[in-house]
């Protein structure tokens, strides 16, 4: 099991505070939990962060008063007490913070959220700024990148497990049940999203629905799952089994998907823009007569979310960095 320091998570905040003073207000409240998490280490939820020139203070409810001392130790609190609406609490930290403006995340606070505590703070100034955290999230550091490579093993050794389990008379939500109490039993703390098994035709929905389909049902069988660690970080992992004899062009198929695969993976380096590997994997698969069978984008940065930047995709605007962390699943959908 791995663990993030208090001194990461001071050092994130230093590093946005310091990004805040060059652009925009110097204070930002953070309302997305997972943003809150990754700036804190606190893993609750209903709970917002101020951060400013004045200082950190992390707005909550008593029912984690004991959960942030222990994942929060020295960070400031306040302490909603009940019949206390969020709204109201924020609004008295604002009030005693006394910042001009405030930036807040406009990608994630409702409008109606925005209106409630901008009606209870009078005189300040709200500022909407999208993606600030975010965009810090997409460079891992050498113990994020373990975190993701421990929840990789998670999913590698619960699907073996379920595997070898595995009947003709399973269905697909038998598979996918057997499949996310493995992970959990290899540390897992909960798929990184309900896991997708789908049979036969099934197949070629690229988010499917576990159903009653039984996999000895078709010739292939699609696995898609991951697992999150205890640090919250997670995988992205995608299977294709053969469950009989599969047909010439379903070998085809496989080939030329593999071969997109190996070669945007040996396109990645630091300095490319997102979609020229994208392309390389798009036109492999288009030379090979399937480019409107594949319609999604090749691949999406992983971390603390399942799908995070940067984006790997045809109108991306990302470029990689060391230390983004991204999958590269290119398809190819063929309806029944």
């Amino acid at each position: 099991m791995l663990f993030m320091s208090t001194d990461r998570y001071a050092a994130r905040r230093d590093n946005l505070l310091h990004r805040l003073a060059k652009d925009g207000p110097g204070d930002l409240l953070v309302t997305n939990p997972t943003n809150v998490r990754y700036l804190t280490g606190f893993s609750g939820d209903d709970s917002f962060l101020l951060l400013g020139r004045s200082g950190t203070i992390l707005i909550s409810d008593a029912r984690f008063t004991t959960q942030i001392a222990e994942e929060c130790p020295g960070l400031e609190t306040h302490i909603r007490p009940p019949g206390t609406f969020m709204h109201e609490a924020t609004a008295e930290v604002l009030k005693q913070a006394r910042p001009a403006a405030v930036a807040f995340e406009s990608n994630h606070l409702t409008h109606h959220g925005w209106t409630q505590i901008a009606e209870a703070s009078k005189a300040i100034e709200f500022v909407p700024k999208a993606g600030l955290v975010e965009e810090s999230r997409q460079i891992k550091d050498a113990g994020e990148v373990a975190e993701i490579r421990e929840a990789v093993r998670q999913a590698e050794r619960g699907v073996a497990a379920m595997r070898a389990g595995l009947t003709g008379e399973m269905t697909e939500l038998q598979a996918a049940a057997e499949l996310e109490y493995a992970m959990r039993k290899f540390g897992g703390r909960k798929p990184s999203f309900d896991p997708i098994v789908a049979v036969g035709a099934r197949a070629a929905l690229p988010h499917a629905r576990p159903g009653e389909a039984r996999i000895s049902e078709g010739e292939l069988v699609l696995v898609d799952w991951g697992s999150t660690n205890a640090g919250g970080y997670r995988s992205d992992l995608t299977r294709v089994w053969g469950t009989a004899r599969i047909s010439a062009e379903l070998e085809k198929v496989h080939g030329v998907v593999l071969a997109a695969q190996r070669r945007a993976i040996a396109e990645i380096r630091p300095g490319i823009d997102c979609r020229e590997v994208d392309a390389v994997a798009r036109k492999e698969i288009e030379r090979a007569g399937y480019g409107e069978q594949f319609g999604h984008g090749l691949g999406h940065g992983i971390g603390l979310d399942v799908h995070e930047g940067p984006r790997l995709g045809p109108s991306s605007k990302d470029v990689l960095k060391a230390g983004m962390v991204v999958t590269v699943e290119p398809g190819v959908y063929l309806p029944g």
